[in-house]
C-alpha cells in the first residue's frame, strides 16, 4: 500500500512539473516567434482606422524615438522599418505577399533560427538591394530556391499600373506561424522608398526589441507620452491579438491539470492513511492499552505518511526533469507544426513554479494527513484488541 501510494505521489508531482514546463516551454517559443519576427513594440504613424497589418503612412526619421534606447534600459534596440503590398509571379503561379522592408543596421541575428537555405539579404553600399527572402511555403508554391530570380509587382495607390521588379531569392526561411509564412517577404527598405516616392528620411515605423517582453505594456505606455501627437505605440500583442489570446487559454489547461492532480494526491493519501490505520487497528488498541497516549501512535502514522510525500516529491522531480530533459535533447515529442506552429513540445522549466509546485503539494499532504489520524482517537482498546 504504501509503495503504491508513493507511486502514485511521484506521478501526480510529476506531471504538475511536466504540465507546467510544456506549457510555459509552448508560450515561450511561440511569444518568442512572434517577437522576433515584428519586436515587442512598433512605433508608426497613428491611424485610427487602420488595420494591424496594411502599408504605413510614412513618419520621417525622429532622433526623440531612436533615443529611446538611451532614456529606457529595457530597450534593447530599435529599428527603421516599412512594409508594401506585392504580388509574386512566375511562369506558372502569382502570390500575394507583404514586402517588409528592412536596413543594413538590422538585427538579422533575431531571426536566425528560422532560416533553412540560403543567407539573408545583403546592403549595397548605393542603390537598393536587389534580393529578397521568402518563407519556405511562399517559395514550394512558387517553385522557386534560391538563387532563382521572380518578378515582383508592387502595388501602387492611386490607382496606378503595378511597378515590377526583378529579384533574386537570397534565402528561405520558415518560422512556422502561417500568418508569416504565408504572407511576409523581407526586403531592402530603401527599395520601398524609392517605389513610394519617399525621402531618405522617410520610413513605415520603427520597431523596438526589449530585454523583457514582461515589460511591453508599461514600457509602451510609458513611451507613448513622450512621442509627437501624430505617432502611436503599440505592443505587439494588440498587432496580434488571435495569437496571444490563444496562448493564454493555455493557462485554463494548465488550472485544471492541477487541480485535477491535486485531487489525486489529496484522495491518494487519504485512502493510503485509511487502510493503514485499519490494518493496525489491533496494533493501536494494544498500544493503547498498555499506556501509549493518542499523540504517540498518531505520530506514527505521521510518520509514515510524511515518508509517502517526501518520497512521493523526490521521485516526481526526478522524473519530471528527466521527462524535460529527455525532450530538450530528443524531441521525442512532435506537434503537427500547422496547428501549434511548433514541430516538437518545447520545454522551459521556471524554477519557482517547480519549488511552488513542491511547497504546495507539501502542505496539502501534511494537512491531509490529519484527517485519518484522527480515527485513532476514537478507537477503545478492548474493540480493536478483538479486531480481526
Amino acid at each position: 500500500m504504501i509503495r503504491l501510494s508513493v507511486a502514485a505521489t511521484v506521478i501526480s508531482v510529476m506531471v504538475m512539473i511536466v504540465t507546467l514546463a510544456f506549457a510555459s516551454g509552448f508560450q515561450k517559443t511561440i511569444s518568442d516567434k512572434v517577437f522576433s519576427f515584428w519586436g515587442h513594440i512598433r512605433i508608426h504613424n497613428f491611424e485610427a482606422q487602420r488595420v494591424s497589418i496594411a502599408e504605413e503612412t510614412p513618419i520621417t526619421r525622429n532622433d526623440s524615438i531612436t533615443n529611446l534606447i538611451k532614456t529606457f534600459p529595457e530597450v534593447k534596440s530599435i529599428q527603421a522599418y516599412a512594409t508594401k503590398n506585392a504580388i509574386l509571379k512566375t511562369s506558372e503561379n502569382i502570390e500575394g505577399v507583404l514586402f517588409k522592408g528592412v536596413e543594413s543596421n538590422y538585427n538579422f541575428r533575431n531571426i536566425d533560427k528560422f532560416l533553412v537555405k540560403g543567407k539573408w539579404i545583403r546592403f549595397p553600399d548605393s542603390a537598393y538591394s536587389n534580393e529578397i527572402n521568402l518563407s519556405e511555403s511562399m517559395a514550394s508554391q512558387l517553385k522557386l530556391d534560391v538563387g532563382d530570380q521572380l518578378l515582383i509587382y508592387f502595388i501602387q495607390s492611386g490607382g496606378a499600373s503595378p511597378r515590377p521588379r526583378k529579384l533574386t531569392i537570397a534565402g528561405i526561411y520558415k518560422t512556422g506561424i502561417e500568418e508569416y509564412d504565408k504572407l511576409i517577404a523581407i526586403g531592402d527598405l530603401r527599395l520601398i522608398q524609392r517605389l513610394n516616392s519617399w525621402s531618405e528620411d522617410e520610413v513605415g515605423g520603427y520597431e523596438i526589441f526589449l530585454n523583457d517582453f514582461n515589460e511591453m505594456e508599461r514600457i509602451s505606455e510609458e513611451i507613448m507620452y513622450r512621442l509627437p501627437i501624430d505617432l502611436k505605440s503599440s505592443t505587439i500583442r494588440e498587432i496580434f491579438p488571435n495569437i496571444f489570446d490563444w496562448l493564454y487559454l493555455q493557462n485554463k489547461t494548465i488550472a485544471i491539470v492541477l487541480i485535477i492532480m491535486v485531487v489525486i494526491a489529496t484522495l491518494n493519501l487519504v485512502t493510503c492513511l485509511l487502510i493503514l490505520v485499519l490494518e493496525r487497528t489491533r496494533m493501536v488498541g494494544i498500544l493503547k492499552a498498555i499506556g501509549a497516549q493518542n499523540i504517540t501512535i498518531q505520530r506514527v502514522f505521521l510518520y509514515h505518511g510524511s515518508l509517502i510525500s517526501v518520497m512521493g516529491l523526490i521521485g516526481g522531480n526526478l522524473l519530471a526533469f528527466l521527462i524535460c530533459w529527455l525532450q530538450q535533447k530528443y524531441g521525442f515529442i512532435t506537434l503537427p507544426e500547422d496547428a501549434y506552429y511548433i514541430s516538437k513540445a518545447a520545454v522551459n522549466i521556471i524554477w519557482w513554479q517547480v519549488l511552488l509546485v513542491n511547497i504546495f503539494t507539501f502542505v496539502v499532504c501534511f494537512l491531509v494527513l490529519m484527517i485519518p489520524t484522527l480515527i485513532v482517537k476514537r478507537i477503545q482498546p478492548v474493540r480493536a484488541i478483538q479486531f480481526r
